[in-house]
């Protein structure tokens, strides 16, 4: 899958239904860094927790001047849920129909359980406040990750 979207260059204007009943455009986020992060499910063991560090580092990150995004294929009421299960203070958006997934380039082929299962390639995205990809992390492992994002951000 080839991603649309390249570094050095201006993200198109997105337009995403979000928890709390909201709708996300990059236009209301204009002036502050977005990190945008791809997770494949939630409620599953590696989700949960790359979303609880990024919860566990939502003040950091808010005086960096960035706003926190989770995205994942799940419904607006599983983000909902989850959302209220690890109490994640920032917004989860709902890709159903793989619009954002597609732009961004993160649906793969994977193993599970020893099958081919097409899913969301773990990867998160820095976004500076000119709308503008600054920085892509793809096939991301959990531990460390956060942090890592949390340094980019701050250099930004």
């Amino acid at each position: 899958m080839t991603s649309t979207v390249a570094v050095g260059k201006p993200i198109p204007e997105l337009k995403m239904a979000a928890t709390g009943d909201q709708t996300i455009t990059l236009a209301t986020l204009k002036g502050k860094k977005v990190v945008l992060y791809f997770y494949p499910k939630d409620a599953t063991p590696g989700c949960t927790i790359e979303s609880q560090n990024f919860r566990d580092a939502q003040d950091q990150f808010t005086r960096a001047g960035a706003v926190i995004l989770g995205v994942s294929r799940d419904s607006l009421k599983s983000h909902e849920k989850f959302k209220e299960n690890e109490c994640l203070p920032f917004e989860l958006l709902s890709d159903e129909d793989e619009t954002l997934c597609e732009l961004f380039g993160v649906m793969k082929m994977k193993n599970m359980y020893g099958k081919q299962v097409r899913g969301i390639e773990r990867s998160t995205f820095l976004i500076d406040a000119n709308g503008v990809l600054r920085q892509e992390w793809r096939g991301v492992k959990v531990d460390g990750h956060v942090n890592e994002v949390l340094e980019a951000v701050k250099k930004l």
